[in-house]
C-alpha cells in the first residue's frame, strides 16, 4: 500500500497549468490575429498528426465549463496563458477589447469560484507580424512585450493574484530556434542566443509595466533539467557542464544578477556585429523576482560531442527508469535535486518557488463505461509531490505546485498525439471526461492543513 501523501503547509498554492494556443481554438474569433504557431501548424510536415490548434479544445467557448471542473478539482490557482495576438493581432499598436473581454470574463469566473487567476503573458505565440519583422531576433520585440504586458495589466491588474512573464524562454530558443522543431521554424543552433536576451530584456521590461498597473506578485517560468554525464571521461563531464549552463543557467543566472554564463553570452559577438547586450541591459533583466516559477518533467544524459559536431554536447537517453508515452524518463528524484540545488547554486538571490508545470503524457483511453483510469499518471505525480516535500523539508521555500494540466490538449508538434491532461478530452465531441487522476489530486489538495481541522 502507498504511504499517506505527507502534509504540505498551511497557504501551500495548489494548481493546474494550460496554455492558450493549445487549449483556445476560436483561431480567427473576435478579431484575434495570427500567430507563429497558426503559420507553423498549418505548414505540411510540421505536426505529427497533420492537426492544428484551430479548435484544440475549444476553451473559448466553453471555458464555463473548464471553470467548473477547476471548482470540482479543488484547486486554490488556475495557471493560463494570454494569447498574444488575440490582445494585440499585429503585436502592438491598437488593442482588440474583445479579446480582452474573454479574459476578463475567465478571470471573474475563476475569482467567483475562489481560485486564483495566475496569467502567463507569453506561452510562445508571438504575433506572426512581429515574427515577419525579425521576432525574438530583433530588439524591438521586446518593447513590444512591454506594451502588450501594460495593455493586459490595464485591464485586469487589479484581479490578477499572480503574473507570470514568459514561459520556458530556453525551450522557445532551442526548439524554436535552435533547431527548428517548434515555431517559427528557425534551426539556428547557437547563433540563435540573441533570443535569448531579448526575451529576458521583454521580461524585464514587463515586470516594470506589470508594478506600474498591479500590486500582484510576478515571476518568469523557466524549464530545469538536472544533467548527468552519459559517460564518465573527463569530457563527458565537461559536456554535462556546458549543457547545465545553456539550459539551466541561460535563462536563470541573468535574472538574478549573475549574467550569462561563460561560453554562452550574448555579450560576446564577433569584431564589426552590432552589440546584442547594451548597457543597462542586465540591470533592466535582474528586476527582483517575487517567485521563480520551475517547470520539471525530467533530466537530460549527456555525452562529449565529436569535433565535427556543432555543439559541444550530445543529448543521449537516459536509461533505467519507466518512461512515458512521449518517451521521458520518469524520475521523481531529479526533481528533489533540482529544487535543493537550485538553492544551493543561488542562496539568498533565490525567490520562492513554485512548481509552475509536472506532468506526464500517456496513452489514456475511456474503458466501455466511458471512464478513464491512468494508473500511471498516479503514480508519477504522488512521486513527483513526495520529491517537492522532501525538498520544502531541506530547506527550499517551495510554495506551490501546478499540474500540467488541466486538460488533454493540442500538443504542440505532436499535435493529439500525446495526452497530459487530468480530463480527457474527446476531441471530436469536445466531451470532457475526468480521469482517475482528477480524482487523486482533488483528494490531495483538498485535505485539511496544519491550520485546517478536518
Amino acid at each position: 500500500m502507498t504511504a499517506p501523501m505527507p502534509t504540505f503547509p498551511a497557504g501551500f498554492r495548489w494548481g493546474v497549468s494550460t496554455s492558450a494556443y493549445q487549449i483556445e481554438g476560436a483561431a480567427t474569433a473576435d478579431g484575434r490575429g495570427r500567430s507563429i504557431w497558426d503559420t507553423f501548424a498549418h505548414t505540411p510536415g510540421r505536426i505529427a498528426d497533420g492537426s492544428t490548434g484551430d479548435v484544440a479544445c475549444d476553451h473559448y467557448h466553453r471555458h464555463r465549463e473548464d471553470v467548473a471542473l477547476l471548482a470540482g478539482l479543488g484547486v486554490s490557482a488556475y495557471r493560463f496563458s494570454v494569447a498574444w495576438p488575440r490582445v494585440l493581432p499585429t503585436g502592438s499598436g491598437a488593442v482588440v477589447p474583445a479579446g480582452l473581454d474573454f479574459y476578463e470574463r475567465l478571470v471573474d469566473d475563476l475569482l467567483a469560484a475562489g481560485i486564483d487567476p495566475v496569467a502567463t503573458l507569453f506561452h510562445w505565440d508571438l504575433p506572426q507580424p512581429l515574427q515577419d519583422r525579425g521576432g525574438w531576433l530583433a530588439r524591438d520585440t521586446a518593447s513590444h512585450f512591454a506594451e502588450y504586458a501594460d495593455a493586459v495589466a490595464a485591464r485586469l491588474g487589479d484581479r490578477v493574484k499572480l503574473w507570470i512573464t514568459l514561459n520556458e524562454p530556453f525551450i522557445h530558443l532551442s526548439l524554436g530556434h535552435g533547431t527548428g522543431a517548434h515555431a517559427p521554424g528557425q534551426a539556428l543552433l547557437l547563433d540563435a542566443l540573441p533570443v535569448a536576451h531579448h526575451q529576458l530584456l521583454g521580461h524585464g521590461l514587463a515586470v516594470a509595466a506589470l508594478r506600474a498597473r498591479s500590486t500582484a506578485p510576478v515571476a518568469i517560468a523557466n524549464n530545469y533539467s538536472p544533467v548527468v554525464p552519459a559517460g564518465r571521461t573527463d569530457a563527458d563531464r565537461a559536456a554535462a557542464a556546458a549543457y547545465h549552463a545553456l539550459h539551466n543557467r541561460l535563462c536563470t543566472d541573468p535574472l538574478l544578477g549573475r549574467g550569462y554564463p561563460p561560453g554562452f553570452d550574448p555579450t560576446e559577438v564577433p569584431t564589426g556585429t552590432p552589440a546584442v547586450v547594451r548597457d543597462g541591459d542586465l540591470d533592466v533583466i535582474a528586476a527582483p523576482l517575487d517567485v521563480l516559477g520551475v517547470n520539471y518533467y525530467h533530466p537530460s544524459a549527456v555525452r562529449a560531442g565529436t569535433p565535427d559536431d556543432p555543439l559541444p554536447f550530445e543529448l543521449v537517453p537516459l536509461t533505467g527508469h519507466p518512461r512515458t508515452a512521449f518517451d521521458w524518463p520518469v524520475v521523481p528524484d531529479g526533481l528533489r535535486d533540482l529544487l535543493v540545488g537550485l538553492r544551493t547554486e543561488y542562496g539568498d538571490a533565490l525567490p520562492p518557488i513554485q512548481v509552475t508545470e509536472n506532468g506526464c503524457a500517456y496513452d489514456d483511453v475511456p474503458d466501455t463505461r466511458g471512464r478513464v483510469h491512468d494508473p500511471e499518471r498516479i503514480a508519477y505525480l504522488d512521486g513527483h509531490l513526495r520529491a517537492v516535500h522532501a525538498a520544502i523539508a531541506a530547506g527550499v521555500e517551495v510554495t506551490g505546485y501546478f499540474v500540467w494540466s488541466l486538460l488533454d490538449n493540442w500538443e504542440w508538434a505532436e499535435g493529439f498525439t500525446k495526452r497530459f491532461g487530468l480530463t480527457h478530452v474527446d476531441f471530436a465531441t469536445q466531451r470532457r471526461t475526468p480521469k482517475s487522476s482528477y480524482t487523486w489530486f482533488r483528494d490531495v489538495v483538498t485535505r485539511p492543513t496544519p491550520d485546517q481541522p478536518a
